[in-house]
């Protein structure tokens, strides 16, 4: 097995376990733990958001004197441990606290991008980045179509078996690379990064895209599947499953039109330029989402998939064509906190809104965050235009 190979597989792994119960936080506390309140379902989801963004800066310093392979047959052996406890713990706060240890251990995997990143040359840095989106994206459906299964078997527990159940199978994975790589349990040299005097400000930038970006994507997750069932009463989980996973098969299609597409004669738009776009439709795709139409709302999740991959995506690669090798790790990292700080507040926003509002009013908070950066990004590029035609 190569070690590409292999590195899908944990991903893929890894993705669809973490996905299993996403999309259905709601229905899981009201069938396991009769709870229906929504403020407390939003607290939970950033209760995980913040554990795995102050986990990770942890695991990455452990990482600089063990190997990743070495740190991750640990790591989710005690997470599998942990899984198990949440299968059979009988009260809500004795779920909330193990989950909450299983993630500890889990955010440790994050640390496959950059170092799968690590072992390859930069020229080949554009293909991992659109590799690993595939593969969230083949995660995100499988694990939200499984996780609909259960749901519809009325055990979705077992979705905490299944997560353990990849966690061992990781382990496998990561003895069988040890041994075939010949891997050691410490790390080896890696070139040590120059030093900044100061955070770059395209850092900046890319952090403040990011919030906004996680914080309106995020924002209509959590409930999704609520609003749709009580849009489309005849909907069974697995069928609202299917729906919530619209957006992820969008984006696989999106992915092979990109690969494609040098080759058809459409014209060429600038990065800056399909970023704007995509934020546009973004926006569109999210409000028609709002509409009380069943044949709308899966058509406006085609297109909001189409956007999100393409906004996702720039983002990433724009981030890498500014940054330098020997700082991808860091500044990836800064970035990651910040699309985590995003969904954070999504999480807490997004129980209250419910509440107190409705599932519909999400939408329309998240394509206004959508079409705001719209506009703060025409209003760049008209500002650079402007400054350019003066210099000249």
């Amino acid at each position: 097995m190569s070690l590409r190979l292999a590195l899908i597989l944990l991903t893929v792994i890894s993705v669809v376990c973490d996905t299993l119960l996403l999309p259905f936080y709601p229905q899981f506390f009201a069938s396991e733990f009769a709870i229906s309140n929504a403020t407390l379902i939003g607290l939970f989801v950033a209760n995980c958001c913040i554990t795995v963004m102050l986990a990770l800066p942890l695991w990455a310093k452990v990482a600089k004197k063990y190997n990743e392979l070495a740190l991750w047959l640990v790591t989710q052996v005690v997470a599998a441990g942990f899984g198990l406890l949440c299968y059979f713990a009988t009260n809500v706060w004795e779920f909330w606290i193990y989950y909450q240890l299983m993630l500890v251990l889990k955010a440790s995997y994050l640390l496959i991008y950059p170092f799968a990143l690590r072992l390859e040359q930069q020229t080949k840095h554009l293909s991992i980045i659109g590799l690993f989106s595939v593969l969230m994206h083949f995660g995100a459906i499988g694990g939200a179509l499984i996780g609909g299964y259960f749901f519809s078997l009325a055990e979705p527990r077992y979705a905490l078996l299944l997560s353990s159940a990849g966690d061992l199978v990781q382990v496998l994975l990561c003895a069988y690379l040890m041994y075939s790589l010949k891997t050691g349990i410490y790390q080896q040299a890696i070139a040590t990064e120059k030093p900044r005097e100061r955070i770059p400000y395209f850092i900046w930038q890319f952090c403040f895209l990011s919030v906004v970006v996680y914080f309106s994507a995020f924002l209509i997750r959590p409930f999704f599947t609520t609003h749709w069932q009580a849009l489309n009463a005849q909907s069974s989980t697995l069928q609202s499953a299917v729906v919530y996973a619209i957006p992820a098969f969008a984006a696989l299609v999106m992915l092979v039109f990109n690969h494609f597409r040098q080759h058809l004669p459409l014209p060429t738009l600038s990065r800056t330029s399909t970023l704007l776009c995509a934020l546009i439709l973004g926006a569109l795709g999210l409000y028609l989402q709002a509409q009380e139409s069943v044949g709308l709302v899966i058509l406006s999740r085609v297109l909001y998939g189409f956007a999100l991959f393409q906004v996702m995506v720039l983002l990433e690669v724009m981030l890498f064509a500014k940054s330098e090798p020997a700082h991808y790790g860091s500044d990836f990292a800064k970035v990651h906190i910040a699309q985590n700080i995003g969904v954070i507040l999504a999480s807490l926003l997004v129980g209250m809104s419910v509440e107190h509002l409705s599932t519909t009013v999400v939408f329309y908070f998240a394509a206004i965050g959508f079409a705001s950066l719209a506009f703060i990004l025409l209003w760049r590029v008209k500002a650079v235009a402007r400054t350019a035609r003066s210099a000249s």
